[in-house]
């Protein structure tokens, strides 16, 4: 399958993600990965090969949310490549909204995404500066 790169297709994929992080919905947060699926940062990394263990891995971002009274992100696609047909490469610089609407600082991410029939999925993350 081809991966699109229409900013639409991937601008909706993360404004599902990003509601899913801020809600604590972590079985759709699961359901944007694909597996086995991996993060990466400076300090560490992991890897998951369930939905239930992408979801645990998630299981505190709720709370931190809630505690800096965010109630949103946005993801602001800065790059997109397309690596293969079905792979895709995307820098994201996330903002976040507080409670009181106020724009928060962000982090920024590459996502290597791979697109099958039921859209794309998330395989490996990369906290990036």
């Amino acid at each position: 399958m081809q991966a699109p790169t229409d900013l639409t297709f991937l601008t909706d994929f993360f404004d599902r993600y990003g509601a899913a992080l801020t809600s604590g919905d972590v079985a759709a947060v699961a359901g944007c990965y694909a597996l086995p699926g991996m993060v990466v940062a400076d300090s560490y990394s992991f890897t998951f090969t369930t939905p239930a263990a992408v979801a645990l891995s998630f299981l505190g971002a709720a709370p931190a949310y809630r505690e800096q009274q965010i109630v949103a992100a946005h993801a602001e696609l800065l790059d997109v490549q397309q690596l293969s047909p079905a792979l895709l490469m995307v820098a994201v610089r996330w903002e976040y909204l507080d409670s009181r609407g106020g724009a928060l600082a962000g982090e920024s991410y590459r996502y290597l995404l791979r697109t099958d029939s039921s859209g794309p999925r998330i395989t490996t993350v990369v906290a990036t500066h």
